[in-house]
């Protein structure tokens, strides 16, 4: 039973179900870690490069998003 319980709240705590900004945040702070931290206590590689993708993925989503449907700009 604690092990079909574990099962599940990892599932719905995956960044898979995450809110995609908390995401964002949580590898913003993990590169923030890993640019100050020593080769002894830093993050994967896999982790690094994950999170190295998901803020390239919102810089150019940001990018996008700064024109409205008809093409005018929106600031």
């Amino acid at each position: 039973m604690r092990l079909l319980l574990a099962v599940i709240f990892a599932v719905l705590a995956s960044p898979v179900h995450a809110d995609p900004r908390d995401v964002l945040r949580s590898c913003q702070a993990l590169l923030d870690r890993a640019a100050q931290s020593s080769a002894t206590d830093r993050p994967s590689e896999t982790d690094i490069a994950r999170c190295r993708q998901v803020v390239r993925d919102w810089t150019l989503r940001d990018s996008r998003m700064l024109v409205d449907e008809q093409g005018r700009p929106m600031r």
